[in-house]
């Protein structure tokens, strides 16, 4: 497995969330997954999905921990904390709706993006695993949706 995922694929192996995302993928396809994804550093406070926006971008999260809170005429009401191999922006790449709160960095984070664009061409060009890939988000909403506070928590 390449360095540049390897760190990636423990925070997921790792994560024990209840709505943790789980692909049952080898070494092989994270390498794969990887040449898909890019890799970035967040300073803390950085905003990385604003409520609102039309964007379809996946993000995973692979250092640090985020908070997910929606902006309201009362201000703002916190509605997650994602730990490290949490998965996040899925609710819009699934549905093409705006996004439904803000995602900031609580401390500095490490994060791996997944756009629209790149996971088309992994769907024509590894359907395998692109499909793995949205099994895993399948099951993460479903578990995210089945949580009522955790329901509006699904970016």
């Amino acid at each position: 497995m390449s360095s540049a995922i390897q760190a990636l694929c423990r925070a997921v192996t790792h994560n024990t969330s209840y709505d943790a995302f789980a692909p049952a993928l080898n070494a092989q396809q994270w390498d794969l997954l990887g040449e898909y994804m890019q890799g970035f550093d967040l300073p803390a406070g950085h905003v990385l999905i604003s409520q609102g926006a039309q964007d379809r971008t996946l993000f995973f999260i692979e250092s640090g921990t985020l908070s997910v809170h929606l902006a309201g005429s009362k201000g703002q009401m916190q509605l997650a904390i994602l730990n490290p191999g949490a998965v996040v922006g899925e609710g819009s790449f699934f549905s093409r709706l705006p996004r439904s709160a803000n995602v900031v960095a609580i401390g500095a984070a490490r994060v791996w993006r997944l756009t629209p664009v790149r996971f088309a061409e992994m769907s024509n060009r590894q359907p395998n695993l692109a499909l793995e890939i949205v099994i895993a988000l399948g099951g993460v909403i479903a578990k995210r949706m089945v949580d009522r506070l955790k329901r509006v928590a699904v970016t």
